[in-house]
């Protein structure tokens, strides 16, 4: 089986075959007794699966290609150390090795730094994590990663948050018809005085206003609601509250 073309690290991954779930027993069974042919064949034939993980951490300013090395590094560690023994899919214990190694090379990179031993924790998180996932066949829970650790569920939580990549208020949550949600919208209004509109300023514009408009502001500025819930109360949708929001705001400041 072949796949359409995909150009990474001077790879044509088109031309790589896709490895049966028989094959991959066999060739992780030879790749185990030390056989480098097979575990050749296995990491060529996994390839796929390392592009599929990699898509997750794609536009945060990381190389693709080098997200892709690193990658090709966690799937190599989990040929090496995957027990063929167990009744597991190899894709379910090679998912979160990739995912790990991917994480700890941006944790490494990021330019928000993070204590040492909140990373330490972090790190051996991952680990119970992934070894958690080969014995269970699923996905661990946080409370099951924080006894196999002997740690409180808020100790592992914390060191966790600690590690994951920030997300930007403009990140676009939702897109119709032209008019992209960010998450910025979902958030209430908290702003101070140093907020773009002043607030007396704004107050002396809303008494002008009549009907949904001057409805929409008040609950949006003056209650601190999401736009979400401005769009449930009122009985529209989210993107008329985000297009009128904007379209009454482009007024009041004269645009």
């Amino acid at each position: 089986m072949y796949y359409n073309k995909v150009d990474i690290c001077g790879l044509d991954t088109s031309k790589l075959p896709v490895l049966s779930e028989d094959e991959k027993n066999a060739l992780l069974k030879a790749a185990g007794k030390g056989d480098r042919k097979a575990r050749s064949r296995l990491i060529s034939g996994n390839l796929r699966l390392v592009l599929s993980v990699i898509k997750k951490f794609t536009g945060k300013g990381e190389s693709a290609d080098d997200l892709f090395q690193v990658g090709c590094i966690g799937l190599m560690k989990a040929i090496d150390n995957f027990n063929t023994d167990l009744d597991v899919r190899f894709s379910t214990y090679a998912v979160p090795m990739i995912s790990g190694e991917l994480r700890r090379y941006i944790r490494d990179n990021n330019p928000i730094r993070v204590s040492r031993g909140l990373r330490d924790t972090a790190y051996h998180s991952m680990q119970a994590r992934e070894q958690l996932t080969a014995k269970l066949g699923r996905e661990p829970t946080v409370e099951e990663i924080a006894a196999e650790m002997k740690l409180p569920k808020s100790t592992v939580v914390t060191a966790l948050e600690s590690i994951s990549d920030p997300v930007s208020l403009y990140e676009p949550v939702y897109s119709d018809s032209g008019d992209t949600l960010y998450l910025l919208d979902q958030l209430g209004d908290h702003s101070d005085d140093s907020c773009m509109l002043d607030e007396i300023a704004f107050k002396e514009a809303v008494k002008g206003l009549r009907g949904r408009e001057r409805e929409i502001l008040i609950r949006r500025f003056y209650d601190g609601k999401t736009q979400t819930e401005v769009a449930n109360e009122i009985g529209i949708s989210q993107a008329q509250v985000s297009r009128l929001e904007k379209s009454i705001i482009g007024r009041i400041k004269g645009e």
